[in-house]
């Protein structure tokens, strides 16, 4: 009898325990959302970054133009530490003229095209050749260098529609963008041509990073829009003999210096373990990076203004990383992490918003099966939100670099279905985002890291 009124004691504590911190969380994550939707500063940060400063590649000066907004906008939050973190990051230069037509019969079509990140120009000419038209790696191997030699190689495997994640038809075709010229350049190809990253079926051309493999011969890449892709192909079957002109002034120009930009509110109770959350700050240089990744840095800002303007102290010191250089290098996380390790700072979350400004859908968890139980426990605390998504999955590029076993990374996870519509193209810019789903990714990240902060990674009465 004793025995069963000790357990009946003790569930009765943890359910009491469970129900009030609940209603407590409840009443502040309610405060945390309508905050941000009536009076949040997120949408005008994010005009403010497109419009006055634009695009902002690693190394230009746009670039340095939005280290110096990031810095002032942070500072206009009253944190108790801002400043710049050296990072070397490379400086890509596009030029002024892209330009790639095919001729068949006589006729001669122009494309919607843009050089990929690090590509090489043709050096001051024109390059012109035959057109090969390839669907997978297994076909350009069987075609081999008596086919592809001195062509233009044209890698047209468009993102599978079937995956209702799209970041997943992205992922399983984007290799042909990133190892397309290398490849290419093993059968002796002169040139490729990528169809671009996305499933819209549009004029505009995506851009975004590519690589060489320094054994072999450089060649200049350059993607097309999905109507053009579309249209070449048809043209190959009417003429396989049809002849690509392409003309591209890009060049890569030696290191330069820039910054990850940081702000923090200090811990009250555990200064020296640190929460993180950041986007990057830099974009490419054809739309106003909108989306990827102007909606992440202001999240990661409005996630500090919101601590401030609700009085929330939180326990742990809550840091803001604007990183420098995620596009083509990701130096900004890399050189954070460098840090880290030889500070010997205690990390116990960091989060990155780095999909976009569409509606919450969750959160992905790169960390331990207690640490991923925990952020699930809180599942309840976010239905009226409509966030659904609590599961195993990847945090992000930038954070990546902290990953040590320890510490759990987390990765924003907004609707995908419209992002690669934006994705890296002239299109992503501020008058396609929407204002109320950017809010609403502001308060989920500001109410994930609350509690957090709150319970930390630890099974408490909430939990149970």
């Amino acid at each position: 009898m004793i025995r069963l009124t000790s357990l009946f004691f003790l569930v009765s504590f943890f359910s009491f325990s469970y129900a009030q911190n609940f209603q407590i969380d409840s009443i502040q994550l309610k405060k945390v959302y309508e905050t941000v939707l009536t009076n949040g500063d997120v949408y005008e940060n994010l005009r403010s970054l497109c419009k006055d400063v634009g695009h902002r590649l690693s190394g230009s000066n746009g670039a340095a133009k939005a280290v110096q907004w990031g810095k002032i906008v942070l500072e206009r939050y009253n944190l108790d530490k801002v400043w710049l973190q050296e990072v070397m990051v490379p400086h890509w230069v596009r030029g002024d003229i892209e330009r790639l037509d095919f001729i068949s019969n006589g006729t001669i079509y122009n494309t919607n095209c843009t050089a990929l990140g690090g590509s090489i120009g043709t050096n001051g000419g024109v390059l012109s050749g035959n057109v090969v038209e390839i669907t997978s790696w297994k076909q350009m191997e069987e075609l081999g260098e008596k086919d592809l030699s001195g062509k233009l190689v044209f890698l047209n495997r468009p993102m599978n529609p079937s995956y209702i994640t799209t970041f997943h038809a992205y992922g399983n075709c984007v290799e042909q963008r990133h190892q397309g010229a290398a490849q290419a350049a093993k059968y002796g190809a002169k040139g490729v041509i990528v169809r671009s990253m996305t499933l819209k079926f549009d004029n505009n051309p995506h851009t975004g990073s590519m690589s060489y493999n320094d054994s072999l011969p450089k060649i200049p890449a350059v993607a097309i829009s999905t109507v053009d892709a579309h249209n070449l192909s048809k043209l190959l079957k009417k003429d396989p003999n049809l002849i690509a002109k392409m003309k591209l002034e890009c060049k890569t120009l030696p290191d330069t210096l820039s910054y990850n930009v940081i702000g923090e509110i200090i811990g009250s109770e555990y200064p020296e373990k640190v929460i993180v959350v950041g986007g990057h700050l830099d974009s490419w240089d054809i739309g106003e990076g909108a989306h990827d990744d102007g909606a992440g840095v202001v999240h990661s800002i409005e996630v500090m203004s919101l601590f401030k303007n609700l009085g929330i102290k939180p326990k742990h010191t809550i840091r803001c990383i604007l990183y420098m250089n995620e596009e083509n290098g990701n130096r900004g996380g890399k050189t954070y992490a460098s840090f880290v390790k030889k500070s010997g700072e205690q990390h116990l979350m960091a989060i990155e918003s780095d999909r976009g400004g569409f509606s919450p859908r969750g959160f992905s968890v790169d960390g331990s099966d207690s640490q991923l139980a925990v952020i699930q426990a809180f599942e309840r605390l976010f239905e009226p939100y409509q966030l659904h998504i609590f599961q195993k999955g990847y945090g992000g590029v930038d954070i990546g670099p902290l990953r040590d076993g320890k510490i759990c990374l987390v990765g924003l996870v907004p609707d995908s279905q419209r992002y690669f519509d934006y994705h890296h193209a002239p299109t992503d810019v501020f008058e396609n985002v929407n204002k109320r789903e950017l809010e609403l990714g502001s308060a989920a990240l500001t109410s994930i890291i609350y509690l957090i902060d709150k319970y930390g990674f630890q099974q408490t009465g909430f939990n149970q």
